[in-house]
């Protein structure tokens, strides 16, 4: 059967799932289709054609290629084809957005057919994803007197691809839809579970609402009431868009509620309007920002207060919100751009300046961000070779700076790694800044996309700005089923072609790295000054300032080097007291949450701020159970405020682990691993002796707030519950509900136990063992009434622990150990009452190969306990994730319940658990 044949019978397949055909990428498949285009005889003449037309995907594809060739032989009239024109021919070329088509127009331009290089030129002037290669060629033609060229590079110095775009309208008319009551997790708009799918466009957009029908139709017919408003969906009583950017996410809320890009590429659509009571979590809202979309902060829901100004309380001590304004479903609105107000029946009842702001109108006007960051970078080439000043037609850009005021530590990294702002001038929070990227991570689940943002923005290669790149296998280390073996080799090529150190080898020559990519980037960060980017809400580095991000920022970093966002403003949080001994420092981490809700009145003054947190003594590895759970704490990011002695430890950890890369063989042509070593190596030098001492904010540094964390009021575990039956739906499933273990009062039932995810280190697999030990040396063996599922996050922590023989213990009381020659090919659906050792990677935290045993009550040390996460519900039963430190999970499954304090401080008597102690050093300069 021809390529062809079977392309005609996928998309019968896909007509009985309800999808048009697959958008076509692939050089092979086009190249047939092109075939049957030029015979006119030919019986899929018409239907190729409008494959050509209407079904291929633009930027650096294979097919992309093709096209753009076959697009130019019509053009020179090499080809004649009927139904495309050459004037069509450059429209065509016009929505190809890069690589190839600019290429192809470029040629024609600089050509000596006067007519096609004029209409060349036209088109030209609208493209912004022009490369190295493309400026350099346009470059040398004006250097030898093309007056094409000069065109084209004056053009461009005005930015006209920009300022003759249509303004934004005045006024943009919405109507609601509450998509939940409560946070809502970027699960909801693209569950963890379809990750196999997010690439394909359309497909994933049936997994909108979690696949529910009944909201899907709803929201159908809602758009059909009000064909001529746009939908804004929001979150009622809560965050929209918690626990990761997700891409996935907001594409879909733009596949179902937003504008098409272009009428010749499917499934591409931009601009969605999203909102929240809550606001938008910081990550997710940036996402808002790569699609040209609006994201407002409705504060809809007002704290009543008493006559002296108190907060009012209900019973159980929460405060009593008032609507000031209703925002149910079919509640019609309209958006003022000029005024950045929203009107309902004609009278203003929100300033939503913060959503209109001069740079995100600039990316609403040019249909996302990468144009803007794109067009910048052209327009500042073309003034270089003209030799001009750049003419301000861009937003200026905004710079805060004080006199006087000294700078926190992300102020300082800023400052260090700004680019385009003015020379000498000191930058405060509230300035927007372009910043060079040391390190870049993708993740697996999210890496597809990545990808196919890249070439949709025509990227070939990546900036050599960026330290290095990093390609994780993670998220789908669990079960290697047909999906992975059809998505993640085909990911891991690109990438390695790309420039980035995969975690699998294209080649095959080094074993495959499933490690948590959050511990990988925690290691590939050496400098504490570093700036990095991950495609996943937990890139949150001990060391450095590490943000979250959307593939489509993923991928503009790694094209660019650089990321473009406002220095936020910073939260201090230091402690004093002791730790008890029988806690551990996940408790300190809940505790903060606890005790910063408790300071500030039940307000989270950690939502869209850098937690500074004055961790002094703990090393990287250790420290990073506190930062990754910022992304709990709704937080933009973290920073970390050590000791010398103790980033010097912690440089020392990630140099060697690094090394351990590069004899593995997993280095890079460019040697990027071996340039880490030698950056880690030289940091430590200059801590060593004195040229540089490790981070610290100035003394006189300015925060938006302070929270003082009391270690002695930590006396008991501290477990994050998901509330899942509580009366308010607003309250379910959020991680600021933190409890004691004696709340359960030693009775809740356990039925899993997970310990792994990027929230654990080596200690906690130490005290594993240790307890395993214990429990052997009290009752003669062990006895699990509960499963618990082990995974490991890296694989060097499982060879250390091979090598200290605490591995061996685990063996021991192991129903299952993963086998890296045959790993899984199916999920798991139930489980005995005993120890799986996983492989090493995400596993149950991801949730998007297995899960619990749906109306599980699991007891975690993972990061989400989101609804339908980690574990279903039933019929019959809410599915429950609780998250607490290791120890609790390990005493819960051995005896099927929660302990009660007693049995706790019993269990973990002599154990050493991991410790903390505030520094007694001052940590500003």
């Amino acid at each position: 059967m021809s390529i062809y044949k079977d392309y005609l019978k996928e998309i019968e397949e896909r007509k009985s799932q309800g999808l048009h055909p697959k958008p076509i990428d692939g050089a092979e498949l086009l190249s047939k289709i092109i075939e049957q285009i030029k015979d006119v005889d030919d019986e899929y003449g018409e239907d190729s054609l409008d494959f050509f037309i209407y079904n291929v995907l633009p930027g650096t594809t294979s097919a992309a290629g093709v096209k753009a060739k076959f697009l130019k032989e019509i053009i020179l009239g090499e080809e004649l084809v009927k139904g495309i024109t050459p004037t069509f021919a450059f429209e065509q070329l016009s929505h190809m957005k890069g690589g190839p088509s600019v290429e192809v127009l470029l040629d024609l331009a600089l050509g000596n057919d006067t007519a096609i290089a004029t209409e060349a030129l036209k088109v030209l002037k609208t493209q912004v994803f022009l490369y190295e290669a493309d400026t350099e060629q346009l470059e040398k033609a004006y250097k030898e007197g093309n007056v094409i060229a000069k065109e084209l590079i004056e053009s461009y110095a005005q930015a006209e691809f920009f300022t003759k775009l249509p303004e934004i309208d005045e006024e943009i008319e919405i109507v609601t839809f509450v998509a939940g009551i409560g946070d809502i997790s970027t699960d909801l708009l693209s569950p963890g579970a379809d990750a196999h799918s997010r690439s394909d466009r359309e497909l994933h957009g049936q997994c909108m609402f979690e696949h529910n029908k009944d909201q899907q139709n709803e929201l159908l017919a809602l758009k059909k009431k009000h064909p001529n408003k746009r939908v804004m969906l929001i979150a009622d009583k809560g965050t929209m868009g918690v626990g990761s950017s997700r891409m996935s996410g907001v594409n879909n809320v733009a596949l179902w509620t937003g504008i098409p890009f272009s009428k010749y590429v499917p499934f591409i659509n931009y601009a969605p309007v999203i909102a929240g009571t809550n606001g938008i979590a910081p990550i997710f809202l940036t996402t808002v920002g790569v699609t040209g979309g609006i994201g407002i902060d409705l504060k809809n829901w007002v704290k009543q207060q008493d006559a002296d100004g108190n907060t009012i309380v209900d019973e159980e001590g929460d405060a009593i919100l008032k609507e000031e304004y209703s925002v149910a479903t079919g509640t019609v609105f309209t958006i003022n751009t000029k005024t950045k107000e929203l009107f309902k029946d004609g009278k203003a009842v929100k300033d939503i300046s913060t959503a209109l702001t001069p740079p995100k109108k600039e990316f609403i006007k040019a249909g996302g961000s990468y144009a803007v960051v794109f067009g910048k970078k052209l327009q500042t080439f073309a003034c270089k070779v003209l030799g001009i000043d750049v003419p301000q037609v861009y937003a200026e850009a905004k710079e805060v700076s004080i006199d006087g005021q000294g700078l926190t530590a992300v102020e300082k990294i800023f400052n260090r790694n700004a680019v385009g702002s003015t020379p000498g001038k000191t930058l405060h929070a509230g300035s927007n800044v372009r910043v060079e990227v040391n390190i870049v991570g993708s993740q697996d689940t999210t890496g597809l996309m990545t990808s196919q943002e890249l070439e949709m923005m025509a990227a070939t290669v990546i900036s050599p700005i960026v330290d290095c790149g990093y390609q994780s296998g993670c998220h789908t280390a669990s079960v290697w089923d047909d999906k992975s073996k059809a998505n993640i080799p085909r990911l891991m090529r690109f990438m390695n072609d790309f420039g980035l150190v995969t975690a699998r080898d294209p080649k095959g020559k080094y074993h495959a790295m499933t490690d948590v990519i959050h511990k990988v980037l925690n290691d590939l960060a050496v400098d504490d000054w570093d700036v990095i980017i991950g495609g996943d809400s937990h890139t949150r580095m001990a060391k450095g300032v590490a943000f979250g991000a959307d593939s489509g920022t993923v991928a503009l970093a790694l094209a660019t080097g650089e990321a473009t966002m406002p220095i936020p403003e910073s939260v201090k949080v230091t402690f004093k007291g002791e730790m008890k001994a029988y806690m551990d420092f996940r408790d300190v981490v809940h505790a903060t949450q606890q005790q910063m809700l408790t300071q500030f009145d039940g307000e989270n003054v950690f939502q869209g701020k850098i937690i500074e947190v004055h961790i002094g003594t703990l090393t990287s590895d250790q420290a990073f159970t506190f930062t990754d759970w910022t992304a709990e704490m709704k937080a933009k990011a973290s920073i970390c405020i050590s000791e010398d002695d103790t980033l010097i430890e912690s440089l020392e950890i990630s140099r060697d682990r690094i090394q351990i890369m590069i004899d593995k063989g997993m280095d890079n042509p460019k040697q990027d691993l071996k340039g880490l070593v030698d950056k880690a190596n030289n940091r430590i030098t200059e801590i060593k002796t004195g040229i540089k001492s490790a981070l610290r904010p100035d003394a006189d540094a300015k925060y938006s707030a302070k929270v003082v964390i009391d270690l002695d009021m930590i006396v008991e575990p501290m477990i994050a519950d998901p509330d899942v039956n509580n009366e308010d739906v607003s309250k379910r499933y959020t991680h600021d509900n933190i409890k004691p273990l004696s709340y359960y009062g030693g009775t809740k039932q356990v039925d899993l136990g997970f310990i792994g995810s990027c929230m654990i280190h080596k200690g906690d697999m130490q005290i594993l063992a240790q307890m395993l030990k214990n429990i052997e040396k009290q009752q003669g063996k062990v006895e699990f009434k509960a499963p618990l599922v082990v995974a490991p996050p890296t694989y060097n922590i499982v060879d250390e622990l091979k090598a200290e023989g605490d591995w061996a213990v685990l063996e021991k009381y192991a129903g299952f150990e993963f086998n890296d020659d045959a790993p899984k090919g199916a999920a798991r659906l139930k489980y005995e009452n005993m120890l799986y050792l996983e492989r090493p990677g995400c596993n149950l935290c991801m949730g998007n190969q297995e899960k619990a045993e749906p109306g599980d009550t699991v007891m975690a040390t993972s990061t989400r306990l989101f609804q339908g996460r980690v574990v279903k519900d039933t019929g019959e039963k809410k599915g429950e994730s609780l998250l607490s430190s290791t120890p609790v999970v390990v005493l819960s499954t051995i005896l099927g319940r929660t302990p009660t304090l007693e049995e706790y401080q019993a269990a973990v008597d002599g154990i050493v658990l991991t410790k903390f102690k505030p520094s007694s050093k001052l940590l500003v300069v």
